[in-house]
């Protein structure tokens, strides 16, 4: 609403982490566009504007997750207890590496390693949460470059320690049941719960006199499974559980439900037509 009165503006482009602390990236702009050659690190972006009267509030933008797809590399982890050996081939020798590793945005550490070497070692993992590490090449190694000249070789994911998940999917349901059949849906178990890389889910489902238990196994990506083969006028009781490397967490809450003695088709009622003369 201001605009006219606004002389340009100032974008700050920080790196986080950021060992450098007094480098951020400076650019002054008239106008209020910015294209920005990142790398897949994570940065924020502060973006004020000035006047003959002095600078305004800052406006905060953190930059969000790009898809690893498509980088030249990959990154090996094996693990050492609660330390990490990274191995990778790089393509050419940069002057150096830039390491981000860490659970999160607000717990990313960085390491720069100038030594012409395929693999480093880190340290202090703790069990079952889950970290990311990337790896970046750059040809200038001053820290004010990096936000200017690094490339990301590789991202990957690990846990130093896998567990078995603290919970099982939320949400179940059991739909469009028939004599025979009935659908279960449910929803994923959140990422923070699953405490290992979920390799799948394993449904149980028994009928009342507990004669026949059945389980079926899933992968991971799977929100739904149809249920066959049930006898009519039967209660069953359903479970499902996740599983990673390290095991079978708990089941869900029993969800029960009941097939009908007749099918759609057959309980339909036909009335007679008399026909008068």
């Amino acid at each position: 609403t201001q605009s006219e009165n606004i002389l340009g503006y100032y974008i700050n482009v920080e790196r986080i982490p950021n060992s450098c602390r007094d480098s951020t990236n400076r650019i002054f702009l008239n106008d209020q566009k910015v294209h920005l050659n990142l790398s897949m690190a994570y940065y924020r972006v502060n973006i004020s504007a000035y006047n003959k009267a002095g600078e305004s509030p800052q406006a905060v933008y953190i930059v969000p997750d790009f898809s690893a797809t498509g980088l030249p590399g990959q990154i090996h982890v094996k693990h050492q207890g609660t330390n990490a050996v990274f191995t990778w081939t790089p393509e050419y020798n940069p002057k150096c590496f830039v390491v981000d590793w860490g659970t999160g945005k607000e717990d990313m550490h960085m390491k720069i390693v100038t030594t012409a070497t395929g693999n480093f070692t880190l340290d202090n993992f703790q069990p079952y949460k889950l970290y990311k590490i990337m790896v970046h090449a750059s040809d200038v190694c001053q820290c004010e470059s990096f936000t200017r000249h690094e490339k990301t070789f590789g991202v990957t994911h690990f846990y130093s320690v896998e567990g078995v998940p603290r919970t099982g999917p939320t949400n179940v349901t059991v739909l469009n049941i028939t004599k025979h059949s009935a659908l279960v849906k449910w929803t994923e178990i959140a990422a923070e719960d699953c405490l290992g890389f979920l390799q799948g889910y394993r449904i149980t489902y028994t009928d009342s006199s507990r004669k026949k238990s059945l389980a079926v196994t899933l992968n991971s990506s799977a929100t739904s499974y149809r249920l066959i083969g049930l006898k009519e006028k039967t209660i069953y009781r359903v479970q499902i559980s996740g599983f990673t490397n390290a095991g079978e967490g708990p089941p869900t809450l029993s969800q029960s439900f009941s097939t009908p003695k007749y099918g759609t088709v057959e309980a339909l009622c036909i009335y007679p037509c008399f026909m008068y003369y």
